[in-house]
C-alpha cells in the first residue's frame, strides 16, 4: 500500500509545505518525511489526524491506485458492434462491477434477447424504443429512462426512423452460464 505517495501529491495539490504540516498536525517534519517516503506505517489515529488537516476523508488514503476515479477520455474510448455489426457500443468507462456505455441502434435494430446477472438503467438520448421484459412493454422517447432486473430475460430494439442513442449503465455484467458453472 503506497499511503505516502498518496499523502504527498494531495499535500503538493494543496500546496502545503511539510513546515505548514507539520504545525498543523503536531507531527515532525522528519516523521511526516518518512510517512510519505513510506519508510514507517503511521497509525490510524495519525492518519486520521493527517487526513484531517489534508481535508480528505481517511479511506480515501486507503486506496489503491486501481480503486481511485478512473478516467477515460473520448479519444480514449473503445468501441465494439454487436447484432451482426448493426449496432454500435462505445464503452465510456468501467469499475468493478459497473459499466456506462452509449450505445447506438439504426432504425430496425435489436438487441436480441438477453438475460444476466445485475441491473440495468437505461436513458434515451435521441430517437424511440421498444423495451420489453416478460409482460413488460414500453416505448420510449428521448429523455425517458428505465431501470430494469437484468436476469429476467430483455430486449430493446428501434422503433423509430432515426438512429436511436441509449445510455446504458450496468451492474454485474454475468452470463448466467459463467455463474452457474463457477
Amino acid at each position: 500500500m503506497d499511503i505516502g505517495s498518496a499523502i504527498r501529491t494531495i499535500r503538493k495539490q494543496k500546496q502545503i509545505t511539510i513546515m505548514q504540516m507539520c504545525e498543523g498536525t503536531g507531527l515532525s517534519k522528519g516523521f511526516i518525511s518518512n510517512v510519505e517516503n513510506n519508510k514507517t506505517s503511521p497509525s490510524i489515529a495519525t492518519l486520521e489526524s493527517i487526513a484531517e488537516y489534508l481535508n480528505v476523508p481517511l479511506p480515501y488514503l486507503l486506496l489503491t491506485p486501481e480503486q481511485r476515479m478512473n478516467v477515460v477520455r473520448k479519444h480514449e474510448r473503445q468501441e465494439t458492434t454487436a447484432g451482426s455489426g448493426q449496432i454500435k457500443v462505445q464503452h465510456l468507462t468501467a469499475k468493478g462491477a459497473m459499466r456506462l456505455s452509449i450505445v447506438e441502434l439504426p432504425p430496425g435494430a435489436s438487441t436480441g434477447i438477453n438475460k444476466h446477472v445485475g441491473e440495468e438503467s437505461h436513458l434515451i438520448l435521441q430517437g424511440k424504443i421498444r423495451a420489453e421484459q416478460g409482460e413488460d412493454v414500453e416505448l420510449l422517447e428521448e429523455g425517458d429512462s428505465f431501470t430494469w432486473n437484468a436476469i429476467v430475460p430483455h430486449e430493446v430494439a428501434n422503433v423509430g426512423d432515426e438512429p436511436a442513442i441509449v445510455l446504458i449503465a450496468v451492474s454485474k455484467e454475468l452470463d448466467l452460464d459463467q455463474l452457474w458453472n463457477a
